[in-house]
């Protein structure tokens, strides 16, 4: 069963069921390991699982999206990701969409492209970068030398959420991966040089998504139950005689009975 299924299936169970909480005294929030994940990076994955072809086309459309993100409240940034995400989705989809952002639902897919970044490691103060098996650069001028020494080394481990750019895609062409955040400058031009020499055969462009400066604050996870196990640890001394007294006079009570139900006890005794 694919995300969007497991979304569409608990939207309408949702619609079905409307079960009415009263407030409770103790809020519970969950927080996962890893940092904040844009929206948009998360909405790329989510246009991602329609096809490999939907993907480019979002990504060539949003490539230097987050210039209006300065400018922008973080409301209006996200309707504009919306609007962006609305040309490749149904009416349906759209709704999903909103649902799995709103469930941080592809958050968990940015973050292993993050780790996997991590393990190259980035050069320092690049905020985008390519790797051409083994060798690093933050400039698109050295793209063309890393690729001629290339052939001497071997080529990358591609993972099964790796996004390879349907270009010519030769067994033998080099491999070169991008780790950069969809929308910035630094991705657009790294972007442009890559799908060029895809197109003309050159090499197999891969796309990881990575953030050189990732938010402090951890990711914030909703739609997921919680429980709260409280104990009193509050003790109370009790009288013991008076417990064994109380007990003794109802049973006293219980044995003057003498008619139960029309039956005397006290003559059969």
């Amino acid at each position: 069963m694919t995300m969007k299924s497991v979304i569409t299936l608990t939207l309408l169970l949702l619609n079905a069921h409307q079960v009415k909480s009263t407030s409770k005294g103790v809020t519970a929030s969950l927080k996962a390991k890893w940092s904040m994940t844009p929206f948009l990076l998360e909405t790329s994955e989510f246009i991602g699982e329609d096809g490999n072809e939907k993907f480019w086309q979002f990504v060539d459309t949003v490539k230097e999206l987050t210039v209006y993100k300065q400018g922008e409240s973080v409301r209006s940034y996200y309707n504009l990701i919306i609007k962006k995400a609305g040309q490749f989705l149904t009416d349906l989809q759209a709704h999903l969409l909103r649902f799995a952002l709103a469930l941080r639902s592809y958050s968990p897919a940015i973050h292993s492209s993050q780790q996997i970044a991590s393990d190259e490691p980035p050069p320092e103060g690049c905020s985008a970068f390519v790797s051409i098996h083994g060798q690093q650069s933050c400039s698109t001028k050295d793209i063309k030398k890393l690729l001629k020494a290339a052939a001497g080394r071997s080529k990358p481990y591609l993972y099964k959420n790796d996004h390879t750019y349907p270009g010519v895609n030769k067994s033998d062409l080099p491999v070169v991966i991008l780790y950069a955040e969809i929308g910035t400058k630094k991705f657009s031009s790294f972007h442009k040089v890559l799908t060029e020499k895809a197109d003309e055969g050159k090499l197999v462009y891969v796309l990881r998504h990575f953030l050189a400066d990732p938010k402090p604050a951890k990711m914030l996870l909703s739609g997921y139950g919680v429980e709260l196990a409280v104990k009193s640890t509050e003790y109370k001394a009790v009288d013991d005689t008076k417990v064994k007294d109380s007990k003794s006079g109802t049973n006293a009570g219980e044995d003057d009975i003498d008619e139960v139900q029309g039956f005397i006890f006290r003559t059969l005794k």
